[in-house]
């Protein structure tokens, strides 16, 4: 028996044992709580897509404010609804509003911000000016303000969250890659022949990566929090598709009757974003060890 439970602690040792990242990454407890909370976010939403204990629309105004039972495992809301397979649901939601909004700043911010640190002069100035504009209002209000102009909806929701996104990844993206540019091997690159534009994709892109995709698990997070207050405002996701802000908002009413039907939801976003920040901050320090010595 000895022997069986020292194989297992002598492959853990083994594994965080070394500086490569994956073994940074095992030791780092920020990182490891964030990764199972951000996976337990994306096995929601897979599981969900193929499988929910009921139909997260259907209404049975018998079984409303049911408790949690055999049958419902959180129990249903006002309506009759299952409320585990809303939160399950949701998650679907949660994560399509992350991937496609922080994919729509990360390609148009991060082109942007190359363009700026490439050529500088005037294009960097138009770039920062158009940045400084964007971050003059607050994120939800700015969101808010062109969703109202386009209409409720998730896709506009994706798209005002997204369009906000683009000076972040801009300015960062545009602040690393001018740090990437002062470099030795830029120099040799440059007297070798090779234009900006080769220089920007072959250098500059590949060694400001990690820093954009620390940022990105960081929006992603930020998105689904605005999401859930465009949908508590009523200008996300419409009915019938479940939502975890709307949820929020339909309990608002109800928090004195069945009080879970706030705190479910609540802490549907609250973990999730937790996990993403917790994650986001792993990578950070783990793809900069120097980083966790400061804090």
């Amino acid at each position: 028996m000895s022997m069986q439970q020292a194989q297992p602690a002598s492959l853990l040792s083994r594994l965080t044992r070394g500086n490569g990242f994956w073994a940074r990454a095992l030791r780092h407890r920020s990182f490891l709580a964030g990764g199972f909370l951000s996976l337990l976010l994306v096995l929601m939403a897979v599981v969900s897509a193929f499988w929910t204990p009921y139909d997260p629309t259907k209404m049975n105004f018998r079984l409303r404010f049911a408790p949690p039972s055999a049958e419902h495992w959180l129990g249903t809301d006002h309506f009759g609804r299952d409320l585990f397979s809303i939160i399950l649901t949701g998650a679907q939601n949660s994560i399509l509003v992350g991937v496609v909004s922080v994919a729509i700043g990360l390609s148009f911010g991060v082109a942007l911000g190359l363009l700026a640190s490439a050529r500088r002069g005037m294009t960097e100035e138009l770039v920062m000016r158009f940045s400084d504009f964007a971050f003059a209002f607050p994120a939800i209000l700015l969101a808010v303000m062109f969703v109202a102009a386009l209409g409720p909806g998730s896709a506009n929701a994706i798209l005002a969250i997204g369009v906000y996104n683009i000076p972040v990844f801009a300015r960062l993206s545009r602040g690393a890659a001018n740090a990437v540019w002062t470099r030795e091997y830029i120099l040799a690159a440059r007297t070798a022949g090779k234009g900006r534009l080769r220089i920007t994709i072959e250098h500059v892109l590949p060694n400001i990566l990690p820093v954009i995709i620390v940022q990105a698990t960081i929006q992603f997070a930020l998105a689904i929090l605005a999401e859930a207050a465009l949908s508590y405002l009523g200008l996300g996701a419409q009915p019938p598709a479940p939502s975890w802000g709307r949820m929020l908002s339909e309990a608002q009413t109800l928090i004195y009757k069945d009080p879970m039907l706030a705190v479910y939801p609540g802490l549907a976003i609250a973990l999730s974003v937790l996990g993403l920040n917790l994650l986001g901050d792993g990578l950070r320090d783990i793809i900069d060890p120097r980083l966790s010595r400061r804090r």
